[in-house]
């Protein structure tokens, strides 16, 4: 059988080699790399083709297209949201991603992004956290201590400095899971009943839940002056977790307000009501937390620049390595006009 030639070859991370990668690197390793990889692209954000991610919804999830481009790399993530997964033992989250060459249209890289998309979510929020929380931020509540959990925890370890957490969720499950994983960490872990008693003397305050309806997971009386809020869990129409009150009197960052106005907490605000776009922080546009007494929340629903940085930053990583696979993926006939006799030529090979 005739071998396929280099361009037909595109470089293809399982989820086997995902994992492999990420302790080979580290995983608070990773995701301070990943950290400043979106960074950096957050700062120059005009440069990026910019669209809400294309969704289609249903009564029971949503499955999404992200893409965007900054003029040299295109790149797009697939990805879905079903709360009621869990039921049937499988993933709520889960999702791949290509990057592209612009220049060709030619693909550069095949990569599972259901673990990608874990670490540069929590990657994401602890960028927003070095520029919106407390400078002195050590403890940090995370309510809804699901897949998504441990990630938080270390990316914000790795990145603020947190040394404790205080983990609820209403499923004593899950929580005893998230306390079991972060167990020698490096992290005081303090399980938690409530969600009062998880707030209390928390600076940073991550809320991380899937259930697809309105819900109060955190009421305006838990938070007390000077904290940053992560709501990491919203992401869909008909979905929040925060009360009106506290966004309100909070001083609201967002990644892109086209997109977070119609699936993040500030669908339950007007329309007009003022919100931060997080680059401009980054880029010195635009301030970010102004005094110490003041609450200040990151509305993220996660946005495609992110999982661009996240991919162009695994393509980078996987140089010298044999952490992935090489995909017969792009035809190359001889002539590139004679596809026809590419199939006829490789008859009886």
């Amino acid at each position: 059988m005739t071998l396929p030639s280099r361009q037909a070859l595109v470089p293809f991370v399982s989820v086997e080699n995902m994992m492999r990668l990420v302790l080979h690197v580290g995983i608070e390793q990773m995701m301070v790399e990943l950290t400043h990889a979106i960074e950096a692209d957050f700062r120059r954000w005009p440069a990026f083709d910019k669209t809400p991610r294309v969704a289609s919804h249903s009564d029971i999830g949503v499955i999404e297209l992200m893409p965007t481009s900054d003029g040299q790399h295109y790149g797009f993530k697939y990805v879905n949201g079903h709360p009621g997964n869990m039921r049937q033992g499988l993933q709520t989250v889960t999702a791949f991603g290509v990057l592209a060459d612009v220049a060709t249209g030619y693909p550069l890289l095949l990569s599972e992004m259901t673990i990608l998309t874990a670490l540069r979510t929590a990657a994401t929020s602890a960028m927003a956290a070095k520029w919106l929380a407390p400078r002195d931020a050590r403890v940090m509540a995370m309510i809804g201590n699901g897949a998504q959990a441990e990630f938080q925890a270390l990316a914000m370890k790795a990145v603020c400095g947190i040394e404790e957490v205080r983990l609820y969720d209403i499923d004593p499950a899950a929580t005893r899971k998230c306390a079991a994983n972060l167990a020698g960490r490096g992290l005081r872990v303090v399980s938690c009943d409530t969600a009062e008693q998880a707030v209390l003397g928390a600076q940073i305050i991550t809320t991380c839940t899937a259930d697809k309806q309105y819900a109060t997971i955190l009421t305006d009386n838990l938070v007390g002056g000077g904290v940053h809020i992560n709501a990491v869990g919203g992401d869909c129409p008909g979905k929040t977790e925060l009360h009106r009150d506290i966004l309100l009197r909070a001083g609201i960052f967002v990644e892109y307000p086209p997109q977070t106005r119609i699936e993040g907490e500030i669908q339950a605000l007007d329309p007009d009501h003022p919100v931060t776009e997080l680059w401009q922080v980054i880029a010195g546009e635009a301030p970010g937390r102004t005094d110490a007494g003041q609450v200040t929340m990151f509305d993220s629903v996660g946005f495609a620049i992110e999982d661009f940085s996240a991919l162009r930053h695994i393509l980078k990583r996987l140089e010298g390595t044999e952490f992935f696979l090489e995909l017969d993926m792009i035809a190359d006939p001889d002539d590139p006009r004679d596809l026809f006799g590419m199939i006829i030529r490789s008859e009886g090979h």
